[in-house]
């Protein structure tokens, strides 16, 4: 029986740094055919030459640093894009939830946009209307199906796009971390109903940095790194693998947007007992004269199987942040960190110039055992998903 998936040396490369240039004229465009092309910019690989199958039934975890090619993988098996070399052979019906809100029409109401895309995945009406009230009991938003979808919260897109996904019976669903926007419940919801799925006989691809929901989900892992695959076969060895090759992380000078960069996160050089209060430092450079407007910043403490364990909310300390030159230095101490011993990867979230976005593995934090033993730690079980605020217990300078 042939894989209901076959990649074959899929390579997708982009021009970056390029001088984007206005739209044209059709008189614009024929002579520029005509003109010398500017060698302004340079390719970049996104993927190089990945190949690998896909059995019916299967579900498939893609992992990687950021940048390694997970989302470019699963837009060129989504079809919006195409690959620069190699094909894609897909027996079956696709799909992708991939952002929330893809494959929506903002003007049209949520029962709409169910139709709209059960069409697009091939259904016909008489299908759709089968499973319409499983897909609405299951997105818990029965009281605004009617409503048109640019009035609906990120959350309630994602909670519409999910269900329909899911509830629609394509032989493949390809899905990349936009689980992450979801509350808690909804996200154990969807890991549920994804289980279920793929018990079904339907094949799952899916992106994720929780190394956790990766094991509990996939038989089998593709590890990606800068663009190329690095290895495929069985989940647990490979998680294990992984895990242990990125336990040193070291992360410096990270861009985070056009005119704003990370320079330095210390935590006393990585290590606290449990329980000890963590110092920490955080410098933020910026290009022009004017610093843009902090909107968003919080550190993020992951398990290296990527479960997010603790967040600690800086927006409350914003006038602590001291100008030097074109830095912006932000100092405090976390109180008394009760996490239990292991390591821990740090992450960012931060917004600025209206971007919002997350950066894992900055670095890493190792907590030792306790150093006072009669005193009580707050209790963590890696198989919960969800976090531990950590806003009382933050002191700054």
């Amino acid at each position: 029986m042939k894989p209901i998936l076959e990649v074959k040396n899929i390579t997708k490369e982009f021009r970056i740094g390029a001088h984007r240039e206005s739209y044209l004229s059709m008189r614009d465009s024929i002579a520029s055919v005509f003109k010398k092309r500017s060698a302004e910019g340079e390719n970049f690989l996104a993927l190089n030459d990945v190949s690998f199958d896909v059995e019916e039934g299967q579900s498939v975890g893609i992992i990687g640093k950021n940048g390694a090619g997970k989302s470019t993988l699963l837009k060129i098996l989504s079809r919006i894009t195409p690959p620069t070399k190699g094909k894609i052979i897909c027996r079956g019906r696709v799909a992708s939830l991939l952002e929330v809100g893809t494959g929506f029409h903002p003007e049209l109401s949520g029962r709409e946009n169910i139709y709209m895309n059960g069409s697009i995945l091939g259904m016909r009406k008489a299908e759709i209307n089968k499973h319409f009230d499983e897909i609405v009991d299951f997105s818990g938003i029965e009281k605004f199906i009617d409503t048109p979808l640019k009035r609906y919260s990120s959350g309630m897109q994602l909670r519409l796009a999910f269900s329909v996904a899911a509830h629609l019976e394509p032989e493949i669903m390809v899905i990349d971390e936009v689980l992450a926007v979801g509350d808690a419940e909804f996200q154990k919801k969807c890991l549920g109903k994804m289980d279920e799925v793929s018990k079904s006989g339907r094949t799952v691809l899916f992106v994720s940095h929780d190394m956790n929901a990766i094991e509990q989900l996939c038989t089998k892992v593709v590890i990606l790194k800068k663009g190329q695959l690095l290895q495929y076969g069985d989940t647990h060895k490979l998680i294990s693998d992984y895990i242990n090759e990125h336990k040193d992380f070291n992360q410096t000078n990270l861009r985070l947007t056009e005119h704003m960069k990370l320079t330095r996160l210390d935590l006393k050089n990585g290590e606290i007992a449990s329980g000890e209060d963590l110092p920490f430092a955080l410098t933020l450079e910026c290009s022009t004269e004017a610093p843009p407007q902090i909107t968003d910043l919080c550190l993020l403490l992951y398990s290296l199987k990527g479960v997010r364990v603790g967040i600690i909310d800086l927006r409350p300390h914003f006038d602590k942040i001291r100008t030097e030159g074109n830095s912006m230095v932000l100092q405090g101490l976390i109180k008394n960190l009760n996490l239990v011993e292991g390591e821990y990867a740090v992450g960012l979230y931060y917004g600025f110039e209206g971007i919002r976005k997350e950066i894992l593995d900055i670095t890493l934090l190792r907590i030792k055992p306790l150093a006072d033993p009669d005193k009580k730690v707050n209790p963590y079980l890696p198989q919960y998903r969800g976090f531990v605020e950590l806003i009382s217990n933050i002191k700054t300078d």
